[in-house]
């Protein structure tokens, strides 16, 4: 990821547990909507009309995260910091 040129100015935090899910939903005539959703709270991730180059870049960079954050779950509840016997 790139060096973030403005300063953050808020912080959301959301945390994971029995409520918690993600749906990705792919519409035929527009643009797909991803959905967080935990429990009274959902954050919708699309675009903001055709899909571009930049677009397409930030849901590679945004899968390339997430399975990241998956492995370093798995690394946490299965209680190896070296990741040797974490699933594929």
């Amino acid at each position: 990821m790139t060096r973030r040129r403005t300063p953050r100015n808020s912080v959301i935090r959301l945390t994971t547990g029995h409520a918690a899910r993600t749906l990705n939903h792919p519409f035929p005539r527009r643009e797909p909507v991803l959905a967080l959703d935990f429990g009274a709270t959902s954050v919708l991730v699309t675009t903001n009309g055709p899909v571009t180059a930049d677009d397409l870049e930030f849901a590679r960079q945004l899968a390339r995260e997430a399975h990241r954050f998956a492995r370093s779950m798995e690394r946490s509840f299965y209680g190896l910091p070296d990741g040797k016997g974490v699933a594929a």
